[in-house]
């Protein structure tokens, strides 16, 4: 570019920045001017507005005068007024006017004006061509006086001027007056009893203020020259208050707008504040109460939107919460669960949809819906209307409700059925003494249908139908005490019988139930006592028998054994005599042999005898296995080993004692090697072993022989029975005697063809009631 244009563009440059301030200072100074215009005018305004108020109090023909106890009087009037009236009241008295005429009135008024210095008492009063009336304003006492020209009042004016101020300081609310710099200019009683002044003067003069945030919003009023309002707590003796603050610029003189005075009331709202509080309590408390409930709740509006929902009704939708948060319409709700499946399946899906917001129109509660899930589900529906308006939806999952209820059901009809098919007739009485439950049995025991027991309902009616039947009064009162009574003491399992009218014998019983109800069955026990009855004459008879047979056996056995000892004794004389043939002596032999195994037998049978009477009393003491082992052996050993047999017997040297009878222990053992001896053959071997433990001692015989078929095993110690070993049958039977009564028991062990054991378990200390006391101490 040359330097030409360079040059040209850098002027046009500077002429239109000059331009742009020229502009911009020819606006500045326009503004300027126009706000000292404004600033004139509001200035001009406020002289005249001054003047104004300075005419008001002069502009009449009265004068007023404020007396405060302990101030100087006020005086307010025209001055040709004020110096009529001094002429007229006080013109001998000296001081100032205001003293004077207040010191004159007082004289000529004394009673009126002393009760409204005391007691704020307004009065009324004429003194020659002057009205004066007294009221008091703001803890000051005001006197007004008003020339009375010949029976005209031209007061009247004044006077209701002065009723508008007397209304406005008698107000409830704090009222008060600030000027365009937020001074006091005037204030009700209200305002000066919150702010504890005894006049404006003095608040005015200790800068009082209502609250800050008043004087604000007066500010704002007066800065803007529009109403406000605003909401404040001020805080006074011990208490909160709540006020709503109203601030209105004030018109006078036909001038207004920005700058002027405020008027500014307070309104307490403290009950208002509280009762909104309270309300909003327990609106939270009541929406937390529904947070907690299993239902699930849902509150939809006026608009018919969602306005409230519990914790439970999204849970039970699985919807998202923030999408509940945004407030859907109820036909939104319904169709978001329509397309996750969460309404009933239904073929005009609109026109359910619209029968469903229908509700929203009624003004009672509907009846409950229930609504059959696609998920299997079954939910219970109540729609109410609401207070506030809209309608409120309580859901209910009632599907495990209905699986006991069908499973309750299912289970009733199986508790009748097996009630139908008792034979004891049985009833149930609830606690309220109503008739529950009662079976087939019950109508055929008393000979009443089914609709006489559901006519006659409770325990009494039913009681007298079946007087008739069993009339026992006693009977039928105690059942009524089990049935109705609630005491703890009463409700307690009773029995007892009797006899019906015609002949039966009847049984009944009471059980109380869990539930509180009572369960009471009869039975007809006749053919059961008449067997009982037999059975005992029967026992009877038995036990006289068995007596009689213990007594024939005792008897025959006794008459038995005296020849028996006259027969032993003269085979063994018989087999001493040294010229006695051998073959005779072997004969005298063998009758000694079976004499001597008679004896044996015949003792067995009188120790049975014994054992089944009750009288056979053991002789404890500490006996020694070994010993009992070695006697045995000696005394079996020829017999068996005569057989072609072998006896062996072991017993640990470290056994320990045992506290039982040693002769009736050594009559088992030998009634056992006995038993074995007669089952053993030729190279067979019979052995007596014993073993101890904590506890007991076991004794084991055990034979190489035959065996014992496993048919005849679990007979094999009763007694009197016959057996392919021999002997009388008594021996095995008095084992399993002797044993028991010390305490322990006896067991067999066999299979055929291989021999048998049997097994005597024995405790360490005998536990008999057939020892002796004295024995039976260790």
């Amino acid at each position: 570019m040359a330097e030409a244009d360079i040059a040209f563009a850098a002027a046009a440059g500077a002429a239109g920045l000059a331009l742009s301030i020229s502009a911009w200072a020819w606006r500045l100074r326009r503004a300027v001017a126009v706000r000292e215009s404004m600033i004139e005018r509001d200035r001009a305004a406020g002289a005249l507005n001054r003047a104004v108020q300075d005419g008001a109090l002069t502009a009449f023909d009265d004068i007023r005068i404020g007396m405060t106890p302990g101030e100087a009087p006020i005086l307010l009037g025209r001055t040709d007024m004020l110096e009529t009236a001094r002429t007229t009241f006080a013109r001998d008295i000296q001081g100032t006017p205001a003293a004077a005429l207040a010191e004159a009135l007082h004289t000529r008024h004394a009673e009126a004006i002393d009760q409204l210095l005391a007691d704020g008492t307004p009065f009324t009063a004429r003194d020659g061509d002057w009205r004066i009336e007294g009221s008091p304003v703001t803890g000051t006492a005001w006197l007004r006086l008003t020339r009375i020209e010949r029976g005209h009042d031209h007061g009247a004016e004044g006077e209701q001027a002065f009723g508008a101020g007397l209304i406005a300081d008698a107000s409830p609310n704090p009222t008060w007056v600030v000027d365009h710099e937020g001074r006091l200019v005037w204030a009700n009683r209200s305002w000066l009893a919150e702010v504890k002044s005894p006049s404006v003067e003095a608040a005015r003069e200790a800068h009082l203020s209502f609250d800050r945030g008043a004087d604000q919003l007066a500010a704002e009023a007066g800065r803007v020259g529009s109403h406000q309002e605003g909401f404040r707590w001020t805080a006074g003796d011990g208490r909160r208050r709540a006020w709503k603050i109203m601030a209105e610029p004030l018109v006078s003189g036909g001038w207004g707008g920005p700058g002027g005075p405020v008027l500014v009331f307070a309104i307490d709202m403290t009950e208002a504040e509280e009762t909104r509080d309270t309300l909003r309590r327990h609106v939270e408390a009541h929406d937390e109460t529904l947070n907690h409930l299993a239902d699930a709740v849902a509150i939809f509006g006026p608009s018919r939107r969602l306005a409230f929902h519990n914790t439970a009704f999204q849970t039970l939708f699985n919807l998202d919460p923030a999408w509940l948060d945004e407030r859907p319409t109820h036909a939104e709700l319904l169709d978001r669960l329509r397309q996750r499946r969460m309404l009933p399946e239904v073929i005009d899906y609109a026109g359910w949809k619209a029968r469903e917001l229908e509700f929203y129109e009624a003004t009672e509660a509907a009846a409950d819906d229930s609504w059959s899930l696609p998920d299997g589900r079954t939910l219970r529906l109540v729609r109410q209307p609401h207070p506030l308006g809209g309608i409120l939806l309580l859901f209910s999952d009632i599907t495990g409700e209905l699986s006991l209820r069908s499973r309750f059901n299912a289970q009733l009809q199986v508790q009748t059925a097996t009630l139908d098919k008792l034979n004891d007739a049985v009833a149930v009485f609830g606690s309220d003494g109503r008739l529950r439950l009662h079976n087939e049995a019950f109508e055929a025991f008393w000979n009443l249908s089914a609709e006489k027991l559901e006519e006659a309902g409770d325990f009494d009616a039913i009681a007298e139908l079946c007087k008739a039947a069993l009339p026992d009064a006693a009977l039928w009162l105690g059942l009524k005490a089990r049935v109705a009574d609630p005491d703890p003491e009463s409700r307690v399992p009773i029995s007892g019988e009797g006899r019906t009218a015609d002949g039966r014998i009847a049984s009944w019983q009471t059980r109380p139930l869990p539930d509180g109800a009572t369960l009471v069955a009869f039975a007809d026990v006749t053919a059961r006592r008449e067997l009982e009855q037999a059975l005992a004459q029967r026992e009877a008879a038995l036990k006289e028998s068995q007596a009689l047979k213990r007594e024939f056996v005792g008897s025959v056995s006794y008459e038995l054994r005296t020849p028996l000892t006259t027969i032993v004794g003269y085979s063994e004389l018989l087999e001493t005599m040294g010229d006695l043939p051998e073959r005779s002596r072997q004969h005298a032999g063998a009758i000694r042999v079976a004499a001597a195994q008679l004896t044996g037998s015949i003792d067995d049978v009188l120790d049975m005898a014994q054992i089944d009477a009750g009288e056979m009393e053991l002789s404890l003491g500490d006996v020694r296995v070994r010993d009992l082992f070695a006697v045995a052996v000696e005394k079996h050993r020829p017999r068996i080993e005569g057989r072609g047999a072998k006896l062996k017997a072991v017993a640990a040297a470290n056994l320990p004692a045992i506290r039982a009878d040693a002769r009736r222990l050594a009559q088992a053992i030998d009634h056992l090697l006995d038993n074995a001896g007669r089952s053993v053959s030729e190279g067979g071997a019979v052995s007596l072993r014993a073993e101890a433990n904590a506890s007991e001692l076991r004794i084991r015989v055990e034979d190489t022989g035959r065996g014992i078929p496993y048919h005849l095993q679990a007979h094999v110690f009763d007694r009197f029975v016959k057996r392919e070993r021999g002997g009388p049958g008594v021996g095995l039977a008095l084992v399993k005697a002797l044993v028991e009564l010390h305490g322990g028991w006896a067991e067999v062990e066999s299979e055929p063809g291989k021999g048998a054991a049997f097994i005597l378990h024995l405790p360490l200390e005998a536990a008999s009631d057939a020892a002796a006391p004295e024995l039976a101490l260790g």
